[in-house]
């Protein structure tokens, strides 16, 4: 029987965990109930237990029974949900209004719990596991920090950090491990442009915001397009345009928000700089003045290419080489698991859930109100966490 086998004895029970969880979606911060169970399950398995850690995370620390051993690994799961309605209509959708779990979180969760309770009953292994149910990896500047800030690595050491998240789509017991960047770096940008309004009908007596912003984010457009190498990506969007009160009325603000996102984080510099010179030069072009707020938000996530192939090494041996895409492509998404891998070395593995499909309507991508996670996928995860932990301390 293989270990996928063994492990899926405990499904049905991780199901009804992983259900309830998908029904009491809790966002960032916010994670109470959440934490709670995790706590009662680790130590109902005989876990050392540590609650509020940035905020409210949760550490369960596992000590091995085959000997003493400073060695120790780090298994990390989100726990927050989304703060979107849910459009479902399953039994076991969102009973919070206006919030979800349209990322998987809950999957990713129930997953960290399940190896955790094998792993506890089998202690065949000297070093320790951090299991860490991580809080806010949606909302930046992100859980992760929060954690770190509050010591995570100066009281819990790893030597080595995980973590991974489903792939709608990837087929069901199929791995992807990507080389170097993995995720993007989010950043966020707010820009205040300021005209004198005035009446719609005199526009000649007015600055409007309205033309400055349109000129402006056309303008942002080219620092892609023709300030970049063409070999880096990257991409920057406009996604909010806030101006003026009354059909009649120019205003004399205009605000625009969006987001810019790449894997270099050298380009980071170069955009904001770019953006920096537009924003003051074309609306004084026309009389206003503009400013920009430009946030930094979650880093590129980088594996470590030794942690990678080890990954990948124990991928292969328990779903079979063919299950196994070391080519997988980089996502523009962001995850601030990219924190941890600036500290500790590690790897950042994507699950394959299969076609979540509903009603024939084809793949559910995570973020959408019909997602869903696919519990067929929990006993896999599981089962490569136990693997993975089992190779880490068998490696000399």
């Amino acid at each position: 029987m293989s270990l996928i086998d063994e492990i899926r004895v405990f499904h049905d029970e991780f199901t009804q965990i992983r259900r309830d969880l998908h029904a009491h979606p809790e966002p960032a911060f916010q994670e109470t109930r959440t934490a709670k169970i995790i706590t009662e399950l680790l130590a109902a398995w005989g876990l050392e237990v540590h609650t509020g850690v940035g905020q409210t995370g949760v550490v369960g620390v596992l000590r091995g029974s085959a000997g003493k051993s400073r060695r120790a690994i780090g298994l990390r799961a989100d726990i927050d949900a989304l703060p979107m309605q849910e459009k479902t209509g399953l039994a076991h959708a969102s009973t919070v209004p206006g919030a979800m779990h349209g990322c998987g979180h809950d999957g990713h969760t129930t997953i960290l719990l399940y190896a955790a309770k094998w792993l506890s009953q089998q202690r065949d292994f000297a070093g320790t596991v951090n299991f860490i149910f991580q809080p806010a990896e949606e909302l930046p500047p992100g859980g992760a920090k929060a954690m770190l800030d509050d010591g995570l690595f100066e009281r819990f050491p790893c030597d080595e950090i995980y973590g991974l998240h489903n792939r709608p789509g990837l087929p069901l017991g199929h791995i992807g491990l990507t080389a170097g960047a993995s995720s993007a770096s989010s950043n966020s940008f707010e820009i205040t442009l300021k005209g004198v309004g005035g009446h719609a009908a005199m526009p000649h007596k007015t600055v409007d915001p309205v033309v400055i912003g349109a000129e402006v984010v056309l303008a942002l457009q080219t620092l892609i397009s023709r300030h970049k190498n063409p070999d880096t990506a990257a991409v920057l969007s406009v996604t909010q345009f806030h101006a003026g009160d009354a059909y009649n009325v120019i205003p004399d603000e205009a605000v625009l928000k969006g987001t810019m996102r790449t894997f270099d984080m050298q380009l980071i510099d170069d955009i904001e700089a770019g953006m920096r010179c537009m924003v003051e030069m074309l609306p004084a072009m026309h009389g206003g003045s503009g400013t920009l707020n430009f946030e930094r938000g979650y880093p590129v996530l980088l594996n470590h290419e030794p942690q990678r192939q080890f990954a990948i090494a124990v991928a292969e041996t328990l779903f079979g080489k063919d299950h196994v895409d070391t080519h997988f492509p980089r996502r523009s998404g962001s995850e601030d698991f990219a924190y941890y891998l600036q500290k500790v070395p590690g790897c950042f593995a994507q699950l394959g859930i299969g076609n979540n499909t509903d009603g024939g309507q084809g793949v559910r991508e995570v973020h959408h109100p019909c997602y869903d996670f696919n519990d067929e996928a929990l006993p896999y995860g599981a089962a490569f966490w136990v693997s993975l932990v089992q190779a880490f301390f068998a490696r000399r």
